[in-house]
Formats: C-alpha cells, sequence, structure tokens
C-alpha cells in the first residue's frame, strides 16, 4: 500500500466495500503513450550528513561481526508454509508460501516488497553457483494500524527485510533482518538509525538490493555487509547506553551503502522491477495514483517539478559489471492511464502491473511501450503489492515457464506466490 492510502485501506481484510464503492474502484482499461524520458534523472549519492557510507560501514565492522547474505540464508529461525493450490483470488497459480502465524496476523509489520534470487542472478541461485533458491520481502512497520490518527505503538521501527530459504520447496524458511542507515553519534560514536519508508517496491541485483524511497528516489543496501548484533532490547536500534548495538531485537541490521536521489521532474517511486530481457539490463520504477492521477503534493519530492501527473513507468539502465545503474538519465519513460498500481516488472517492451481494487481482487495487467491499452492477465490476491519476474531460463532454480512473484499485505490473508506470466 501507499503511504497516503494507509488510512483509507484500514480493516479492509474484514469489511469489504458496498457495491457502489466497489463499482468506483474497479480497474479500468489503461492508455499508454512514449514520453520524454530525458525530463526523468537521478543522481548518485555516496554518504549522508555524518560521512561516507563506506567509511561508516567500516567502522561499524570494528564494532561488530559482519556476515553476508548466504550466512543469514544459512540462519534461518522461522517456518513458512508452503502453498499447494492458489489462494484467495489467485489465478495461473505455479508456487508459494504462508508466513508463520505470528507473521501472518501482525498488525504493525506490513509485507510490501518482493524480489528474488532468480534477480539477483541469472542462475536463480544466491550465489550464482552452487547457491540458495531465495525470495526477499520487505515490510515496514505501522504505528497506528486501525487509522484513528492514535498511535497504539509509539516507536516507528522502520523497514524489515524477510530472507526467505526456498532451496527446500516443501519447506520454507526465513528470518527478519532490520534496514538501517549507518550514522554518528553526538559523540562521534558509530551506530545506525532505522529506515523510516515504506519500502513498496525492492529488487535484489547481483550483491545489491534497490529499495525505492517514495518522494526521494532510491536506496541501496550491500548483501555482502550484514552486521549481527545484540538482540536483548526490543526498543533500541543502534549503539546503546550499555555499549552493546542493537536492532529492535533482530539478530542482524543490514545498513544502507548508497543512494540515488531523484533530480530530473517529479517521480513517484513507489515501486519497482528488474528487466533481464532489456539490452543492457534496467530497471523499472512505476507510480501509485488513487485515480489515475498522481498526487506530487503530499509529501517533500526531490526533483524540478511536476511532470504530466498520468502514472508512468521510467526505466535506467544498469552495468552488469558493477550492479550500478549505468547512467542518471533515463532511457524510456511511457505513461499508463491505470489507477492503484502496486507493482511493475518488464520484459523489454512489455510491461506487467499489480493493481489493487480495495477488498476485492488485485490483478496482473499487462501492456505494450506506446500501446494504447492495457490487458487482463489473470487475477491477483486482495492486496496485491510488488511484482518479481522469474524466467523460465534460469538455470539452477527455473520453473517450467516463465512466472511472476506477488505478494499480499493484508493481516490474516497474506500470501508470497508466483503466477505464470502469461495468464495460464
Amino acid at each position: 500500500m501507499n503511504m497516503t492510502r494507509r488510512a483509507i485501506l484500514k480493516g479492509l481484510g474484514a469489511a469489504p466495500f458496498v457495491a457502489a464503492a466497489g463499482s468506483l474502484l474497479t480497474a479500468t482499461s489503461a492508455e499508454a503513450a512514449t514520453i520524454d524520458a530525458s525530463q526523468f534523472a537521478l543522481t548518485s549519492r555516496t554518504g549522508n550528513s555524518y560521512g561516507q557510507f563506506a567509511d561508516l560501514n567500516a567502522g561499524l565492522a570494528t564494532k561488530l561481526t559482519k556476515v553476508d547474505a548466504s550466512a543469514v540464508l544459512a540462519d534461518t529461525n522461522r517456518s513458512a508454509t508452503r502453498l499447494t493450490s492458489a489462494p484467495s483470488t489467485v489465478d495461473a497459480f505455479a508456487a508459494g508460501f504462508t508466513w508463520e502465524s505470528g507473521d501472518q496476523t501482525v498488525d504493525y509489520w506490513i509485507p510490501q516488497g518482493v524480489t528474488t534470487s532468480a534477480d539477483a542472478y541469472g542462475s536463480g541461485l544466491y550465489p550464482s553457483s552452487g547457491g540458495r533458491k531465495a525470495v526477499l520481502v520487505s515490510w515496514y512497520f505501522e504505528t497506528d494500524p486501525d487509522g484513528d490518527g492514535v498511535d497504539e505503538y509509539p516507536i516507528d521501527k522502520g523497514v524489515r527485510l524477510s530472507f526467505v530459504d526456498m532451496t527446500n520447496a516443501s519447506a520454507p524458511t526465513y528470518r527478519h533482518v532490520l534496514l538501517v542507515e549507518p550514522v554518528k553519534t553526538a559523540s562521534g560514536e558509530y551506530s545506525f538509525n532505522p529506515v523510516r519508508r515504506h519500502a513498496g517496491g525492492i529488487m535484489w541485483y547481483g550483491n545489491l538490493l534497490y529499495v525505492v524511497d517514495t518522494y526521494k528516489g532510491l536506496r541501496v543496501f550491500d548483501l555482502n555487509t550484514i552486521f549481527q548484533v545484540a538482540t536483548a532490547e526490543k526498543d533500541v536500534c543502534g549503539l546503546h547506553t550499555d555499549g552493546q548495538y542493537y536492532g529492535y531485537s533482530y539478530q542482524y541490521v543490514l545498513p544502507q551503502s548508497a543512494a540515488y536521489d531523484n533530480a530530473g521532474k517529479y517521480l513517484r517511486y513507489s515501486a519497482i522491477g528488474l528487466d533481464r530481457a532489456s539490452s543492457p539490463d534496467s530497471l523499472v520504477v512505476s507510480e501509485y495514483s488513487v485515480s489515475g492521477t498522481v498526487d506530487y503534493t503530499d509529501g517533500t519530492y526531490n526533483g524540478t517539478g511536476a511532470p504530466t501527473t498520468t502514472p508512468k513507468v521510467v526505466r535506467w539502465n544498469l552495468d552488469y559489471t558493477n550492479r550500478q545503474i549505468s547512467s542518471p538519465t533515463a532511457s524510456e519513460a511511457v505513461t499508463v492511464g491505470q489507477q492503484k498500481i502496486q507493482g511493475v516488472v518488464s520484459q523489454s517492451s512489455k510491461h506487467y502491473l499489480a493493481t489493487s481494487n480495495g477488498s476485492s481482487a488485485g490483478a496482473l495487467r499487462t501492456f505494450t511501450s506506446g500501446a494504447s491499452t492495457a490487458s487482463y492477465v489473470c487475477d491477483l490476491a486482495v492486496g496485491c503489492e510488488d511484482l518479481s519476474f522469474h524466467s523460465s531460463a534460469a538455470s539452477g532454480w527455473a520453473y517450467s515457464e516463465n512466472v511472476i512473484w506477488n505478494l499480499s499485505e493484508y493481516a490474516g490473508k497474506r500470501y508470497v506466490y508466483a503466477v505464470h506470466a502469461d495468464g495460464s
């Protein structure tokens, strides 16, 4: 879900809209047009007001044990349940899982983004040779889950990431890791703060994890640099008065390593997807809107002013050798007259969208760059969110045909699953 609509969607899992409201939320055909991509740009940032990310993380490494994503996947501590049939309203089901009961029903952590080791490497494994099959899911912390304007939980714990080991598909396991930003204390000690963002979309590419920052651009996290911390303090993040480091009782924290700040026209960074079918590899960003018109007045945006307010899909090329964005200027931009876009992923000029519909089924839709309409592919779960493409060409973790991963957010109805990309 998008930050500006949290209160609107509270309780949808329990109370459906009346028929009149439902008709207003029915997704319509999307109109698309190619627009000037050069108006959209990002600028690379390697630090914050406390110093360079590399130096700050190096300082933390002198205080804490450093591990990588492989070590976390080998140290899972929670059990997921394999889905053997389509959950909820999902069509074209291929595979999936549900969370442990506590994560399935918790009201203050809400799942949003999904990416897999098939994004990270073409083999579908992490590491690319002899590694594990893995899914990553982002969750944001909601201090006011019932939307009454009063915080039930006084501490916003930011964003956590679930590392799900899918190597044994019949018995997936996982562990939560807290995302943090490295900083220094007032006395100059190395520390870190929670990343208090929506994390509506994530993308795994090599050792890097890209996380959308709605109003600002992209945050980047290096999965080779994860720190092990103490777990006794559930409400402390960073260096504590006892000299120990904590991450709200999570055993591992993943510090930010880079950023790409929006530098062109305003863009709402709602979701992100990897495109391995383009040449070179690229990432695409999509925009959420309630009615088909993007709101650029609800927050403080980086950029030079508002472009057209029709929702857009914008592409940046990637450098395979270092896993970074290769050019600050976007290489493609298209408008899509589609409301409630929750996820995006592309295969060259073909784009897939996850579109939500309140308490009714979401939908997977697709359109080609410059085409006039987007077509329906299949139903997704109620409360559908981010997308991730999984090619049948993946040599180490492949399905019989291309699939697209999705997830749903509502408490008690949370599923992480893949559907056949052609809707069959």
